[in-house]
């Protein structure tokens, strides 16, 4: 059961905004970043204000969203009740910029809390989901790779009038066409790092040979995201994972197969899947992804897996959606398009 200490960042915003709020908040849990949001942390029959009062003293950072709705009254209150508890604890505190905030209502936030450095999701560099994570633990992310087709990134200099494609570009058949995007790549090792997409998975295989398995987990969702032309929107959707391209599949697998000798990858899931008659709950007792008394079990954390080959079969990748009930028939839909692309 998850309690006030768990909870690494109080997302404070204007419940106008909420719905963009509520996606980051699946991003950060995606990386293993419990965020507290009203909407699903209050406890049912209980008031909300002796719950703040709770929360509050144990938060670790707290973020303040503003938008184009402004901070808002409650969130307003919320924030300089935290502005206390930083005077009188290490709190790591700032201000998130929503991408439709004017600059007029930045200015309308007290002087305090426009002091630190913010995280501007209105600007695409730096990564502002990086920022926001190295604000929250103190800890700067490794920086993801970008999108560049093979084809070019062998040589930039080259052929200086290429550009590389933007994601709507990706998410468009008739620019893919155009892009001549080699469909067999090999490297030096023999590894098969063909994409449809212009994906360049040499990252992926580095991590995967190295070992380094929460690194290629969390990589893996990023490459899935640009696979799929869903960068934007940061989560995959059944729509997405049904059409999902067949050689980027392949290619994701295979190189978890091969560097876990066999333990880990889709391929694997899909046969433990199978295994347990396709029930979600036997499937995650099985992989490792939920633990406890039979009568009492729970799903863990992401940051409660085991990130080794210690790890029981299928554990890896979680690619974001271990255990996340409303993402029950994301693995279903998965596991056939596995089936489909005859992984």
């Amino acid at each position: 059961m998850t309690t006030s200490q768990d909870y690494e960042v109080f997302l404070c915003h204007n419940s106008k905004e909420k719905q963009q709020v509520e996606r980051i908040r699946a991003q950060l849990k995606q990386q293993g970043i419990l965020a507290w949001l009203d909407k699903y942390d209050f406890e049912p029959f209980r008031p909300w204000q002796d719950q703040l009062e709770e929360i509050i003293p144990q938060i670790k950072a707290v973020a303040v969203f503003i938008g184009s709705s402004g901070v808002g009254p409650w969130a307003n209150i919320e924030m300089r009740e935290f502005l206390v508890e930083f005077a009188s604890r290490q709190l790591r505190m700032g201000l998130v910029i929503l991408p439709d905030c004017p600059q007029e209502l930045i200015n309308s936030v007290p002087r305090f809390i426009k002091s630190f450095h913010w995280v501007d999701f209105r600007q695409q560099e730096p990564d502002p989901m990086e920022q926001l994570i190295w604000g929250i633990t103190g800890h700067k992310p490794v920086p993801t790779l970008k999108v560049i087709p093979q084809s070019q990134s062998d040589d930039l200099s080259s052929e200086p009038n290429k550009e590389v494609p933007t994601t709507q570009e990706l998410r468009n058949p008739e620019v893919i066409k155009t892009q001549n995007t080699p469909q067999n790549q090999r490297d030096d090792s023999g590894d098969d790092l063909s994409s449809e997409r212009g994906v360049n998975y040499t990252k992926l295989r580095n991590l995967l040979k190295a070992g380094q398995w929460k690194e290629a987990d969390l990589e893996t969702v990023t490459f899935m995201l640009k696979a799929a032309g869903r960068e934007i929107e940061s989560w995959l959707d059944i729509e997405s994972i049904k059409n999902f391209p067949c050689t980027d599949l392949r290619t994701i697998d295979q190189l978890w197969v091969k560097y876990s000798s066999g333990r880990f990858g889709f391929s694997v899931q899909k046969r433990v899947w199978e295994s347990v008659g396709k029930d979600y709950e036997k499937f995650g007792d099985r992989v490792g992804w939920r633990k406890g008394m039979p009568w009492k079990k729970e799903w863990l954390y992401y940051n409660e897996l085991t990130f080794s080959t210690k790890a029981p079969q299928g554990h890896l990748p979680v690619w974001g959606f271990r255990g996340v009930k409303k993402n029950e028939d994301l693995w279903p839909d998965l596991f056939s398009r596995v089936q489909t692309c005859k992984l």
